[in-house]
């Protein structure tokens, strides 16, 4: 639901990954395709451009934030349709996420994880990955995209008091 933060911080190696689920009413290769073709992708992320191949990297303009920069992202780990596992270099830093998708009857359920080297921002990240999946969700539904004013800085507090549990 729209305004309503889900992220959960758990301990990983050295690090710790920030988790986010969304379900939808849909077979596993339509999201797949909702997540990983550079028409569908552009509805809710941004378009993206390139040989999207495991070990390749692909320019992805970051649609939704100001200024629509691109920056490059490399394909880690192509498993179609289950798992998506992108490095993404902008100048905010490097960004090591994963998307898991997993059939659940009718549904699939998608499985967002960031790792992350420290939880320094997460105030900020949390609410901007709620924003991202959301629209996700809306352009998968046909419906509105959320406005980014119901996540930041509503959500800074929740993602900000959250813990890694210890392992």
């Amino acid at each position: 639901m729209i305004g309503t933060p889900s992220g959960r911080l758990f301990g990983a190696g050295d690090g710790t990954d920030l988790v986010l689920t969304r379900t939808f009413r849909a077979p596993v290769e339509d999201v797949w395709a909702g997540i990983t073709e550079p028409e569908r992708s552009a509805r809710w992320f941004g378009p993206w451009e390139g040989d999207a191949a495991p070990g390749r990297t692909i320019r992805v303009q970051m649609a939704y934030e100001e200024g629509t920069p691109w920056c490059e992202m490399r394909v880690d780990v192509c498993e179609p349709p289950r798992r998506l596992a992108l490095t993404m270099r902008d100048d905010a830093g490097t960004w090591r996420t994963e998307l898991l998708l997993t059939p659940r009857g009718d549904r699939t359920e998608l499985r967002f994880v960031h790792h992350l080297d420290s939880v320094d921002g997460i105030g900020e990240v949390g609410p901007g990955w709620e924003y991202y999946l959301d629209r996700l969700v809306a352009a998968h539904a046909g419906a509105a995209a959320p406005s980014f004013d119901a996540y930041y800085p509503a959500m800074k507090p929740y993602f900000e008091q959250l813990r890694a549990p210890s392992r």
